[in-house]
């Protein structure tokens, strides 16, 4: 098992991922439209089949970083009597997720070249 400081993970991939941390929250966040903390690691479990497992130390940092640069907002709701914080895309955030989407289908076509791979079609 590879283990990294923001990620724990069975791939090797670690290291690429740490570079879209961001643009994986705000495309959940695009797709739930609202989320908690809990919630977002066991979806990027749940989505990568057991194989990227995010750590609290990445996301929360992560996460007041999207939102001190105004691309999310918060709400809290109690919920069997703890409070929970709950995020979501700001305006802002909806245009920036676009915006990040379209840099890694950028990045993944050109990566695909260089390394002369054939794209899955899944």
């Amino acid at each position: 098992m590879y283990v990294n400081k923001l990620y724990i993970c069975r791939m090797s991939s670690a290291k690429l991922l740490k570079g879209t941390l961001q643009t994986i929250i705000l495309k959940l966040l695009e797709d739930k439209d609202r989320m908690y903390g809990y919630e977002i690691t066991q979806k990027v479990k749940e989505l990568s089949d057991g194989e990227f497992k995010l750590t609290e130390g990445a996301l929360y940092p992560t996460l007041h970083k999207l939102e001190a640069d105004g691309l999310l907002e918060t709400s809290t709701e109690m919920v069997d009597g703890r409070v929970r914080k709950y995020y979501s895309l700001s305006t802002d955030g909806k245009a920036e997720v676009q915006h990040k989407m379209s840099d890694a289908a950028l990045f993944i076509e050109k990566l695909q070249q260089v390394l002369n791979l054939k794209p899955s079609i899944g």
